[in-house]
């Protein structure tokens, strides 16, 4: 598994790693994902949620909207991943949270 493929959190106990390629990368800039990042932008990849992995530990949830669950490291916060009920198959992860960020560039 390349680096490129992999991810963790702060402290590291929740680690994880997709198969394949992913859908899409984008930058986000909603008010949402900018107030659960603490940033002016997010940046997102999707994957297929078959694709995805926890090696180690498991995020926990929170429902930052109606259909909306966005997982994060119990232990440090780390916001990790997304999944919304309208886009059934497919969870997405946030690009910093990858052992090698550099290796995704987003498309729009």
């Amino acid at each position: 598994m390349t680096d490129s493929r992999s991810g963790r959190c702060l402290c590291g106990e929740v680690n994880y790693n997709f198969t394949g390629e992913p859908n899409w990368a984008i930058y986000c800039h909603c008010e949402s994902c900018r107030r659960a990042t603490s940033s002016p932008v997010a940046v997102w990849l999707s994957v297929p949620t078959d694709a995805l992995r926890f090696d180690t530990g498991a995020p926990r949830y929170y429902a930052s909207s109606p259909g909306v669950r966005r997982g994060f490291c119990g232990t440090c916060g780390s916001q990790m991943t997304y999944e919304n009920d309208s886009l059934k198959g497919e969870v997405h992860l946030l690009v910093a949270s990858l052992t090698d960020p550099n290796a995704i560039v987003p498309n729009r």
